[in-house]
């Protein structure tokens, strides 16, 4: 009897495989380096996975009596048979992997575990040139097709390169290929996300990518390390319905997010609160401590900032301005959903603690006309646009060259203002849409409000995927 590896085989085993007509057998093989087809993995919930018969590890040397020796005399053996096939199979010498192997962040050391991921980026098979494919198959037959925000089912991950998952109310349970955690880094490695132009839609005429820069490692700037960080899939968990303890609005300047806020607080003042921010600057006249801000000093709020008792800050002519972490639980705790639109880099804070499981909305922008209807009433997308504003009928000189040239002049800059918020607002969703639960783009203020409304009142009526660290 032939020997593998050095170890003495005893026997062959005939394999009886039954099978619908055109039915994948559910298994890939290998060529290994003694020229034998080693079935290299069988898929979850596939005919060979269902009977039990093959292993990881078993070589095939004969289909229906014929032998194979390539993996074309393999593929063409099999494609001929109709309700059933026989093997002769020299079993695997050596323990291997145990198939269905799922590792759970919350189970690292159990198999078969149950694991859900939430996909953070869309795949095509078709698109994939590295799919173990065999000959005449098609990267379809074996891969698995998702779009981002799709829930996932892992049933496998002892291939370190390829995960065998299912789509959750997909149209059938079939189980396929998606690229590794690990595989897809290899591929997308040191490629930050706001350099990467490969799904990138150029709203205001060709992008031209940016040379990348190479950093220091700084605390300070430690930011800029979150924003390359490449999170492929999320693991999240199932839930009954229940509110989220606060709404968090994303967008660039002018988008419309601070009309929204104001107005989803004030539509029930009894069900959403908002929160008001400290600064140390001095109280003027007329003004009330706790109404539009509230009052301290910069010796109080820069000692609060090293205890990290903000959500975030920043400083404005000398003066330091705040949102307090425990402003935001104040009004968790009265039993609102608090409404913040906060920097996006607070997001990772938010989305990683318990204490507000956030539930985030991505107002993104819409076109350059939209864009200029929205903000038409209330112009505040750029300092450069109010310096530069030019009101025609104030004018007594409306008609001379200096006049028109003025508002030419004015109008450009807006234009100009108004194309940059487009393109913060496709850069920041792509920076940072892993963190968003709901993206609308916003052509129509009412609209926009109405969807956000309908959305929230779902989160009681409707099952939720959360990040599975909100359950443990």
């Amino acid at each position: 009897m032939p020997e593998e590896n050095g170890y003495q085989v005893d026997a062959f085993r005939m394999v009886g495989l039954r099978k619908a007509p055109d039915e994948p057998l559910g298994l890939t093989v290998r060529e290994d380096d003694s020229g034998y087809l080693i079935i290299a993995r069988i898929m979850a919930g596939g005919v060979t996975d269902k009977q039990g018969l093959l292993h990881v590890g078993d070589a095939i040397c004969e289909v229906n009596g014929v032998e194979v020796t390539t993996m074309e005399e393999l593929h063409h053996e099999i494609s001929k048979t109709t309700d059933s096939v026989h093997l002769k199979v020299l079993p695997a010498v050596k323990d291997n992997l145990t198939p269905n192997q799922v590792t759970s962040s919350l189970h690292p050391d159990a198999t078969r575990t149950i694991c859900y991921m939430r996909a953070l980026y869309s795949y095509d098979p078709s698109k994939d040139t590295l799919l173990p494919t065999c000959p005449k198959q098609s990267p379809e037959d074996i891969g698995l097709r998702f779009d981002r925000g799709d829930i996932l089912q892992i049933v496998d991950q002892s291939d370190p390169n390829w995960w065998q998952a299912q789509l959750v109310g997909g149209p059938s349970r079939k189980t396929g290929l998606i690229p590794s955690q690990l595989l897809e880094e290899r591929r997308k490695a040191f490629v930050r996300q706001e350099y990467d132009f490969v799904h990138k839609i150029g709203i205001c005429g060709t992008m031209i990518s940016k040379r990348k820069r190479k950093m220091m490692f700084s605390t300070k700037e430690s930011v800029e390390y979150d924003k390359a960080e490449l999170i492929l899939y999320e693991e999240v968990a199932r839930m009954p319905p229940f509110m989220r303890k606060t709404l968090v609005l994303m967008g660039s300047h002018g988008v419309g997010k601070r009309t929204l806020k104001s107005r989803i607080v004030a539509s029930d003042p009894s069900r959403f609160g908002g929160v008001i921010p400290h600064t140390s600057r001095p109280m003027r006249e007329m003004e009330e401590d706790g109404k539009a801000y509230h009052f301290t000093t910069r010796e109080a709020m820069e000692a609060d900032i090293r205890n990290h008792a903000y959500l975030e800050y920043g400083e404005l002519n000398g003066n330091l301005y705040g949102t307090k972490l425990e402003s935001i639980l104040s009004v968790i705790r009265s039993g609102k959903m608090c409404v913040l639109d906060p920097s996006p880099t607070s997001l990772k804070y938010l989305r990683n603690s318990s204490d507000f499981l956030p539930y985030v909305i991505f107002l993104a922008a819409p076109g350059l006309d939209e864009l200029k209807n929205l903000n038409t009433s209330n112009r505040y997308i750029g300092s450069s646009s109010k310096s530069l504003t030019f009101d025609r009928y104030s004018s007594a000189r409306y008609s001379s060259r200096r006049a028109r040239t003025l508002e030419s002049l004015a109008s450009l800059y807006e234009e100009e203002d108004y194309k940059k918020a487009i393109e913060e607002s496709a850069k920041m969703q792509r920076m940072y849409q892993k963190y968003f639960d709901l993206v609308i783009e916003n052509n129509d203020l009412n609209d926009t409000y109405n969807i956000i409304i309908e959305n929230i009142d779902k989160l009681a009526t409707e099952p939720q995927w959360v990040p599975v660290t909100w359950v443990y």
